[in-house]
């Protein structure tokens, strides 16, 4: 690992002690840097300010982690890994949802999950394959708003249930979705 990272993970592991102490916008730079023991200077090298700093922390623990050889196969399995890193990290995030980021976090998480319900959709055998474009879109932007929902109210919510549980419960419901799909030629309603 580079010098680099270090300092950047180091940074990252102080802000993320903070965020279990403090809520995000009572943290400052000078907070950060006292906990790391690094000067103001060495943070601003590395971040411009405490937004880029926790979007490198999702981007690093979370996207990549949901994104990593990300296909129809492997989704669950990702999916999964993803809960469970926010579950061990459940104070950071839920302070992070709450109280700063939540609007980047859902987009990023609306664009790839659209990303990944298209390719999935596509490669869906059956009739469901003469569908027209616009309803295969809808589809996989209607699917991602009810997984990427759920995900934050399961954050916002104090994550009652297990990583393992929502797991199972999203992805039932994109197979029960994708089976009814499978089974109409049109999601548009013939009289």
């Amino acid at each position: 690992m580079s010098e680099s990272m270090i300092t950047k993970q180091a940074i990252a592991t102080g802000f993320k002690q903070l965020m279990n102490e403090k809520t995000f916008d009572k943290i400052t730079i000078l907070d950060i840097t006292k906990t790391c023991d690094l000067n103001r200077q060495t943070f601003y090298y590395h971040f411009h300010d405490k937004y880029e700093l926790l979007n490198w922390i999702f981007y690093t623990e979370v996207i990549q982690v949901l994104t990593d050889e990300l296909s129809f196969d492997t989704w669950p399995d990702n999916l999964y890994s993803m809960l469970t890193i926010i579950k061990e990290n459940d104070t950071f995030y839920r302070n992070a949802i709450n109280h700063s980021f939540q609007e980047e976090f859902r987009d990023y998480l609306l664009h790839i999950s659209e990303t990944l319900f298209c390719g999935i959709i596509e490669h869906m055998n059956g009739d469901y394959t003469i569908l027209p474009q616009e309803d295969k879109k809808f589809l996989a932007r209607f699917l991602s708003y009810g997984v990427v929902d759920s995900i934050i109210w399961w954050i916002k919510d104090g994550m009652i249930h297990s990583p393992l549980e929502l797991k199972k419960k999203i992805v039932s419901i994109v197979n029960k979705c994708k089976q009814y799909a499978t089974n109409h030629s049109s999601l548009d309603e013939k009289q």
